[in-house]
């Protein structure tokens, strides 16, 4: 099941960011991590908002929630980047990739260089 980050508030997007860089995270480490944090008690009724929508899912120990994605961060990630790509580049996928490349200061792996290489030869029209 695709599930639709589109349709998330910022805030939602926000604790599902932090959720999927720590794999799990209580209602406590979410407070802790998110910018200009809600109450205690707003954070807990978000992350059951977004269990309610099928993004996270719970674990318990003792008398505390553990929330993790129901997606694995690959499933996610395009959609993620995409979202990304029309919020802060218009759509540009060139002017993404140019501002990755101009905050590494222009110099990237040679590796790196040889896939995106490779990965814009395939995509080019025959």
């Amino acid at each position: 099941m695709a599930l639709k980050h589109h349709r998330l508030s910022r805030r939602e997007r926000q604790i599902l960011d932090i959720v999927y860089a720590k794999s799990e995270a209580s209602a406590f480490d979410v407070q802790e991590a998110l910018p200009d944090p809600p109450h205690y008690s707003t954070v807990r009724t978000l992350l059951a908002i977004l269990e309610r929508k099928g993004f996270l899912k719970h674990t318990e120990r003792g008398q505390r929630y553990f929330y993790q994605p129901t997606e694995a961060r690959e499933k996610v990630r395009p959609s993620a980047l995409k979202r990304v790509v029309e919020t802060f580049f218009g759509g540009s996928l060139a002017s993404a990739v140019a501002a990755l490349v101009d905050d590494a200061g222009g110099k990237l792996p040679a590796d790196e260089l040889e896939r995106l290489e490779t990965i814009i030869q395939k995509t080019k029209p025959k």
